[in-house]
């Protein structure tokens, strides 16, 4: 099974909803573990790497998906 990528600010949907009912997390922290807030009420969490790995379905959107403010 291939590793799934994701890097630091990275939007990712999980396969199990935070109880606000939002599967949608940001990655606002990484190392051995991983902290990733909640889009919908910014509550963070703080997992184990192997966790989040587990749970993460995939990724979304990253911060330099073509999103710039200044196209010029």
């Amino acid at each position: 099974m291939e590793r799934k990528t994701f890097d630091l600010g990275d939007v990712v949907l999980m396969k199990k909803q935070h109880p606000c009912g939002a599967n949608e997390m940001e990655i606002i922290r990484m190392g051995m573990d991983i902290r990733i807030k909640c889009v919908k009420c910014k509550h963070s969490i703080l997992l184990p790497r192997a966790k989040f790995e587990k749970s993460l379905k995939k990724v979304l959107r990253s911060p330099g998906d073509g999103q710039s403010a200044i196209d010029e």
